[in-house]
Parts: structure tokens; C-alpha cells; sequence
């Protein structure tokens, strides 16, 4: 029986990488996937020219290219402005207020409608750490709590193991100089240990739809010097080989539930 998903996202691009493989199959299956972003990510690096220019209506097109590619049925923009990664927190834009300093039950409020309108059975949001630790993926962790406490929905949070990407980044280390003030160490508490993720999804064929997603954000991997350090530009270079073992599988902490056994099949949307 066909379900609803609600996918909550912070930024445009944060559909694609971790989740693309995932919500491809499930629309592929049947499903309706409901694509939920809250920030118009206008402080996402990219190139001058791109930045000179409107970079948030940019960005919000390629949101509904990606959509497109993985069949999501609708995208819905919350409307609030980007928070920018860093020890800098911008001021608020005319009229408008930095997702971060929008107080999570407001924002909560907002997407609990959308999950009781939509009826839907799952809600995906971000782990605990925020991913990398921005500050708006934090924020979208903690709103998906929030929504789970008002609606009842089941909430699978999207992340990676922590210990092969630590593993990855140290022998990468080893043979080069990372660039752009990169330091690994950072990561030592990035995303979230193996022993508690419970889902392991192995997209299989929808890998080309989520390789497609990823290349709708274009200008997530320009920016001169300061794409080569950027995740997607680096991925989207990978060889098959390499791309189908980095971004083959995906992985999903589901809240309430026990880590053991790890779930390799594609979670059940309406049960």
C-alpha cells in the first residue's frame, strides 16, 4: 500500500547526497514524497558571478530540477533565510529572520500542518550532530523531534557511519594536503556511529536518479579555488567504481527504535 513521505531539509542540495538513492525508490514504489526545505540557502558557496546574481532563486530552481529527477510530487519552501556555516552569524535580512534564530516550536508548527494535511506515514529529517555540525541541520534535527512529539509520525534521521568517514579522512591525510583550512579533526564527532543506525538502504539502480539530483545543484559545485574542497564537486568527479561504493548506500536512524538488528531492507512506508 502507498504511503507518504515528508522529507525536511535545511538547505537546497541536502535532499541529494544522503537521501537522493533512497526517496528515488520510494517514489518509484508508489509513494508520495512531499520535499520540505527551510532556508533559501543564499549563503551556499558558489561562484562570484552566481553570487552577484539572485543565488536563492537559483538555488530553489535546482531544488525542483532535483525533485524532478527523484520523484518528488511537490517542493514547499518555509521561507527563511539561509544561516551561513562558520563562527559568523549574519544579521537577519530585510523582513526576514536567519533560520536559526526562528524558534524551533514555530518552525515545528509549520511543518506539523504540512505532515497532518499531506497524512503522511514518515517524516526524514537530520541526525543529531547536524551532519558536519551546521548550524541549520541542527535546527532541522530538533524540529523533527518536535513534530514527532506533535504528530506522532515516525522520524528517520538521515546520516552517514561515523567510522569509515573518519577512516577515509585520515588516509586521505596521509598522501595530500586538504585545502581551504579544512581540518578532519573536526569530524571526530560529525554524523553517528555505526552501532546506532538502524536502516542501511542499498539504492541499487536509482543511483543514476540520485547522481542526476546532485548535478541539478550546479552551483554547489562552482566557486573557482573553493569548489575543489566542496563534497558535491568532489563526489560528482568520483569513477563508477568509486561512485557506486561512496554513495551505493544510505543510511537512516529511525527515532524509538532499537539499533539491533541493523534493517537492510528499504523501510516500510505505510505499515
Amino acid at each position: 500500500m502507498a504511503g507518504t513521505v515528508v522529507a525536511l531539509f535545511a538547505h537546497p542540495d541536502d535532499e541529494a547526497l544522503l537521501t537522493g538513492g533512497t526517496l528515488a525508490m520510494l517514489a518509484a514504489q508508489g509513494h508520495r514524497i512531499v520535499f520540505v526545505v527551510a532556508t533559501d540557502g543564499a549563503l551556499g558557496l558558489a561562484s562570484e558571478e552566481l553570487r552577484s546574481g539572485d543565488l536563492a532563486a537559483t538555488r530553489l530552481a535546482e531544488l525542483e530540477a532535483s525533485a524532478r529527477a527523484l520523484g518528488a510530487a511537490e517542493v514547499i519552501s518555509l521561507g527563511h533565510s539561509d544561516s551561513g556555516h562558520g563562527a559568523e552569524l549574519w544579521g537577519d535580512p530585510p523582513g526576514r529572520r536567519r533560520f536559526v534564530t526562528v524558534p524551533v516550536d514555530e518552525v515545528a508548527a509549520q511543518v506539523a500542518d504540512i505532515v497532518r494535511h499531506e497524512g503522511a506515514e514518515v517524516l526524514i529529517s537530520c541526525d543529531a550532530r547536524g551532519g558536519y555540525g551546521h548550524r541549520d541541520h541542527i535546527h532541522v534535527h530538533q524540529v523533527g523531534r518536535r513534530v514527532r512529539e506533535l504528530t506522532g509520525v515516525r522520524l528517520l534521521e538521515a546520516t552517514a557511519p561515523r567510522e569509515p568517514l573518519l577512516r577515509a579522512l585520515r588516509l586521505v591525510g596521509r598522501v595530500r594536503r586538504f585545502r581551504n583550512g579544512f581540518d578532519p579533526s573536526e569530524w571526530e564527532h560529525a554524523f553517528t556511529p555505526r552501532r546506532e543506525i538502524t536502516h542501511r538502504i542499498s539504492i541499487g539502480r536509482h543511483l543514476r536518479d540520485k547522481q542526476s539530483a546532485m548535478r541539478a545543484h550546479f552551483s554547489q559545485t562552482t566557486g573557482g579555488e573553493s569548489s575543489g574542497g566542496r563534497t558535491l564537486a568532489s563526489v560528482l568527479r568520483l569513477p563508477p567504481v568509486l561512485s557506486r561504493l561512496v554513495l551505493g548506500r544510505e543510511f537512516f536512524q529511525e527515532v524509538g527504535v532499537d539499533a539491533t538488528p541493523l534493517r537492510t531492507a528499504v523501510f516500510e512506508v505505510a505499515r
